[in-house]
């Protein structure tokens, strides 16, 4: 018997205090990283973008993944990958926070859009504003004093 399934997510996460170490030069390199990390997994990357103080990911989850565990594969193979490689010299490593929102089918070609758009996007909004206006939209309870 077969099962059907799809479990849409828009992940989001940034480095360890915000720093703006991601230079866009370097990105498409992280990003297929990434991409492989996700493969590995059997998840299906939609989208991966960002800037120099975090990234985006649309993904589908498959379902012997639990969540956590692949947003830490993810932050501890890509930050270890960033290391040994130095493509950003002044990472440190990622935050321990992240955000992790499902979607429907029908708001996945929106998301995938706005995840395209970071770089215009963020000339009017910075990170945190873009995560608090998150949360919200999403209906996340979210103290504002342990976000940075």
């Amino acid at each position: 018997m077969a099962s059907y399934r799809q479990i849409l997510y828009h992940l989001t996460f940034h480095t360890k205090n915000s720093e703006k170490v991601l230079h866009n030069s370097e990105n498409d390199e992280l990003f297929k990283y990434i991409w492989g990390v996700l493969k590995n997994k059997n998840c299906k990357l939609f989208r991966i973008n960002g800037i120099e103080d975090h990234i985006h990911i649309v993904c589908d989850l498959h379902p012997s993944v639990a969540l956590a565990e692949l947003v830490k594969d993810i932050k501890v193979a890509s930050s270890k990958w960033i290391k040994e490689k130095n493509i950003y010299p002044e990472f440190s490593n990622w935050a321990e926070s992240y955000g992790a929102f499902t979607l429907s089918i029908r708001e996945k070609d929106t998301i995938i859009k706005y995840v395209m758009n970071q770089q215009a996007h963020h000339k009017k909004e910075s990170f945190r504003e873009e995560f608090i206006r998150l949360l919200k939209e999403n209906g996340v309870d979210f103290d504002e004093k342990y976000l940075l």
